[in-house]
This record gives C-alpha cells, structure tokens and sequence, in this order.
C-alpha cells in the first residue's frame, strides 16, 4: 500500500483561494493526486462542523475521481472551523470507519483530531495533535491528551496491527528540528511533549522515517511560514510522521517526505508498505 499524511492548513484556502500560498497548495496536491496513493490523509482541514461544502466535494472529486471521502470536523463546544481531519481512500476498498473519543481534556475531543479506519487485517488512523498553544498555554491539556492517545493506538494495537499518521506537534530528538537549543520551551519541543512521544513509541509502535534513514539530519516536515526564509535556510521541524505497530517495521519499504516545493508550512509524508 502506498499512504499520504499531509496537515493542509485549511482545506477552503487551498481548494477555492486564488492567493499565491493557495496556488502553490493546489500544486502539492497535483503532486499527491500524481503519487496514487491507495490512502490520502489530510489535517487542520478547519471546515466548518458540516464538513465540506458541495463545491469542495466537487473539487475534490475532480482531482480524485477514484475515491471515497469521510471527515471530522470540529463541533460544540469547541471553537467553530478549527482542527478537523479527512481522510480519502480509494473506492475498492471498504473499511469499517470510526470518529473515536479518548477521554481528552477540555474541548478536544470536539475538535475533530482522529479518524481510524479499520481494514481486515490492519487499521490505518490519523491524529492531528493539539498544539500546546503561546506560552505554553495549553501544555498541561496537551500531556493529557498524549497519554489518551497513546493509550488509544495501545488499545487497537491489541486487536490487530496500526498504521498510524499525522502532525503530532512535537519533534522527538534534537535532530529533529535546526534550532534545538533555542526552543527548548517552545510548544513542539518541551520536554513533557517529547516524553509523551517516547511514551507513545514504548507503547509498541516504530517511527518509520528512522527506521529506515536512521539519524539522517536536516530532514523536516514543517517550516514557519511567518518567517520568510525558513525553507530556505531550511531552519524547519519534524513534527509529522508515520508510525506503525513495531511487528510491521520490517514491512515498511519508504517513509519520506514528498517535495512541496517553495510552499512553507507543512509538507506531506509518504509511506509504503508490504502488508
């Protein structure tokens, strides 16, 4: 199977904007509808509590005339067109799809984070993680969602093997973002996320990008687009990944990022895998 993750920062703005960052959204799309992805998984798609409008769904079929589309967006009490998640599979396939709730703090569980689909033989979920906010407002909220959520993919992983994706908001090592030293207390790399990380892969699940690359540096999945020269100077973080229940590791044959080009922000992740 060949699977996409990528955090698209608004679905509206790139599907039906004319701004430039618009354009050069549609372009990284026109590069994952040309990669033929058996399952596209899209975050922070801030549709409103409705999903996507019909011309969304138009567009979308237009570009991806082969596949299913099912979505989670936020809803009350949480705020309005904020997070949301969507996932595009292809028609042949037909899995078992849930919106789970893990118990998390405050809204979170309104914001529409995860999707799982479960085949067979396997689940495949995605998550977008909720960021801990300025000044480390919501770090607290944000350690109890890690531990709901890695208690989550446990609890699936004992039914039968989890590919799991996203943007996980956290870079995991030093290696994993080009200033470590300066953000030691930024949101993304406190120690109490990346623990919850290291608490998440103990739990029985691989990081398939080291798996295969090892500790290759200067590779990232997210450049501050606020900072003109980020991409650039290559000054970026990797905050999203593909992990996969540990018994699937050696099954994993490509875990990279995909080219998007001058487009800053997030780029989208590729895995394949023998299943």
């Amino acid at each position: 199977m060949k699977l996409i993750s990528w955090n698209i920062d608004s679905l509206n703005a790139a599907l039906t904007s004319d701004s430039a960052r618009a354009l050069l959204s549609r372009e990284v799309l026109n590069t994952i509808v040309a990669n033929d992805a058996d399952v596209i998984a899209i975050q922070e798609t801030k549709l409103s509590s409705k999903g996507p409008t019909k011309k969304h769904l138009e567009i979308l079929t237009n570009h991806l005339p082969d596949y299913e589309v099912v979505w989670n967006s936020s809803i009350e009490p949480a705020r309005k067109g904020y997070a949301g998640t969507m996932f595009l599979f292809k028609k042949e396939y037909n899995p078992i799809v849930t919106f789970p709730t893990i118990g998390a703090p405050s809204t979170m569980d309104s914001e529409g984070r995860i999707i799982t689909l479960e085949f067979e033989e396997f689940f495949v979920t995605q998550v977008y993680t909720p960021n801990s906010g300025d000044g480390l407002s919501r770090l607290a909220e944000r350690q109890q969602w890690d531990v709901q959520y890695a208690e989550y993919l446990a609890e699936l992983d004992a039914k039968k093997p989890v590919i799991a994706c996203g943007d996980y908001n956290v870079a995991h090592q030093e290696i994993d973002l080009k200033n470590p030293k300066a953000n030691r207390r930024s949101a993304g790399f406190t120690d109490e996320e990346r623990a919850g990380f290291t608490n998440l892969l103990a739990k029985g699940f691989t990081d398939t990008f080291r798996h295969i690359h090892g500790d290759v540096e200067g590779v990232y999945s997210w450049w501050n687009q606020r900072a003109k020269t980020s991409k650039i100077n290559n000054s970026g973080w990797r905050i999203d990944y593909w992990l996969v229940s540990d018994r699937l590791a050696e099954k994993v044959s490509e875990s990279s990022m995909v080219d998007s080009g001058t487009r800053q922000d997030h780029t989208p992740l590729l895995l394949e895998i023998s299943l």
